[in-house]
C-alpha cells in the first residue's frame, strides 16, 4: 500500500497535466504498468514464470509499456507517457528515476547473463533514448532525447547524441 501511495504522489508531483489522484489511479499508464510489474516480478521470483509472462503480455497490450517480469525497479520510478518504453529482463532501475516514452533498456546478447543496463538513483532518461548492454549509469545522470548510450556514465554526467557523448557534469547536491 505504501508503494502505491509513493507512486501516486510522484506522478502528482512530476506531471502537472494530472488534475487529481483519482485521474491518476484510473488512467495513468505508467502507474498501471508499475503496479502490474510488481505482481509479475513477485511471481517471476517465486517460480511462477508462466503466470508472470501472462501479466507482462497483458500489460504491454493495455499500456504500450514493456517491463520484463525479471527486471528490478526501485521505489518512486516515474514513467511519463510510457508508450514504447521497453525494460529488459536483467535491467535494474534505481529509486526516483524518470523514464519517458520510447526509452529502451536493451540487452546486447542472447546469453542468459546480466545483459541489460543498471540505472542509479535519480536518473532521468528522456524520450526515445536507448541504453544498450550491461553498463552502469551513475546516480543523477541525465540522458538526452534520442541518445544512444553504450558506455558507463559516472554520477551526475549528462549524455547527448547518437552515439551519445558526455556534455558536462551536473552539480552534485
Amino acid at each position: 500500500m505504501i508503494r502505491i501511495i509513493e507512486d501516486l504522489n510522484v506522478i502528482l508531483k512530476r506531471d502537472p497535466a494530472k488534475p487529481n489522484a483519482l485521474v491518476v489511479l484510473l488512467f495513468h499508464p505508467g502507474l498501471k504498468a508499475l503496479r502490474r510489474h510488481r505482481v509479475a516480478h513477485f511471481l517471476w521470483n517465486h517460480k511462477f514464470k508462466w503466470l508472470a509472462e501472462i501479466i507482462y503480455y497483458r500489460t504491454r497490450k493495455l499500456t504500450g509499456i514493456e517491463i520484463h517480469p525479471g527486471a528490478k525497479l526501485g521505489r518512486r520510478v516515474f514513467i511519463d507517457h510510457g508508450m514504447g518504453l521497453v525494460i529488459g529482463e536483467t535491467s535494474i532501475v534505481g529509486d526516483d528515476t524518470a523514464l519517458f516514452h520510447g526509452v529502451t533498456l536493451a540487452g546486447n546478447t542472447d546469453e542468459p547473463i546480466k545483459r541489460h543496463p543498471t540505472l542509479g538513483k535519480g536518473v532521468k532518461v528522456y524520450p526515445n533514448a536507448t541504453i544498450i548492454g550491461p553498463i552502469n549509469i551513475g546516480d543523477k545522470c541525465i540522458i538526452g532525447a534520442s541518445s544512444i548510450v553504450l558506455k558507463d556514465m559516472k554520477e551526475g554526467e549528462v549524455s547527448l547524441g547518437l552515439p551519445s557523448h558526455r556534455v558536462k557534469e551536473i552539480m552534485k547536491k
